[in-house]
């Protein structure tokens, strides 16, 4: 026996019909005229090989292969109806779910007001953020982890598009009281007798900071791994330290300062890190736009 091949807009008919147990008033809630409705009908007994209706000039009914039926309609089109709903959610970002992975600076100190901003537009949307260093945000990217990424590496990989999304300058970070934060200029040679605060060397801050001040060195007192841990120290008054514009908002209040350095070379690029070839569900895609916006 051939499979029956029912669709949506034949179940639909029949549970109308079912409902009003009369031709034309179901004719006239599907918007079909008398005959076109009853051909439906038809087909929908032709396909399952049984009678649905007992018919006669006064009164439809169903027969017991049509209440049968009735029950599992029912269900199929309350959760294709239901999967129409969430759909529809998803395409008009009213549902969704994102998974970011940022580098930790970015993380903490620009992304929360990034992601305050989207939550107010679409707060039905959960968003997941994954802090990890460049080599992390890349792997999570790569694997399908998180949709996108935000990093300082360029990857320069086939199976992952990277978008320079800006540059990222470093200020010196100390006390008010600290006699760098009165200086009209700040040289890099001016930082090299001073009591550092760095991060640890797996940290991409600490290698970009070694990589754009060679071949000038610095007086490095104490490592630590976390950022809140450097604003402590420095806060302290144990050191003063490097940080990219984009961790300001963590370094940049009272009492500590962030001071430009003169003639600005040191800098980090950043990058928005996707997997090449790959289309973004509507909330990966609306947080992604958020992001230009907001440099």
């Amino acid at each position: 026996m051939k499979s029956p091949n029912l669709s949506i807009r034949q179940l639909r008919a029949f549970l109308t019909l079912a409902e009003d147990a009369n031709f034309r008033r179901a004719a006239e809630r599907s918007h079909l005229s008398h005959s076109a409705f009853s051909s439906l009908i038809r087909t929908v007994e032709e396909q399952l090989g049984a009678k649905l209706f007992d018919r006669n000039t006064r009164h439809v009914s169903l027969t017991p292969q049509g209440q049968l039926l009735e029950a599992s309609a029912r269900r199929l089109i309350g959760d294709f109806d239901r999967f129409l709903d969430d759909f529809q959610a998803h395409e008009n970002v009213q549902k969704g779910r994102v998974n970011v992975a940022a580098l930790p600076s970015i993380a903490a100190a620009w992304m929360p007001r990034v992601l305050e901003a989207f939550q107010m537009r679409h707060p039905h949307v959960k968003v997941e953020l994954l802090d990890l260093t460049s080599g992390a945000c890349l792997e999570a990217v790569r694997s399908g982890q998180s949709d996108f990424g935000i990093s300082s590496i360029d990857p320069n990989s086939q199976d992952i598009e990277a978008e320079f999304l800006c540059d990222d300058p470093f200020f010196v970070v100390c006390r008010q009281d600290h006699a760098l934060a009165k200086k009209r200029r700040i040289s890099l040679e001016d930082l090299a007798s001073i009591p550092f605060i760095q991060l640890a060397h797996s940290n991409t801050i600490r290698q970009q900071i070694e990589a754009l001040y060679h071949p000038a060195s610095l007086r490095p007192v104490m490592e630590v791994t976390q950022l809140a841990t450097v604003s402590g120290l420095i806060e302290a008054g144990l050191g003063i330290t490097l940080m990219p514009n984009l961790a300001r908002a963590q370094f940049d209040r009272p009492p500590l300062v962030m001071r430009p350095l003169h003639r600005n070379t040191l800098a980090r690029r950043i990058y928005l890190i996707r997997r090449s070839e790959t289309t973004f569900s509507h909330a990966a895609q609306a947080l992604y736009d958020l992001l230009h916006q907001r440099l």
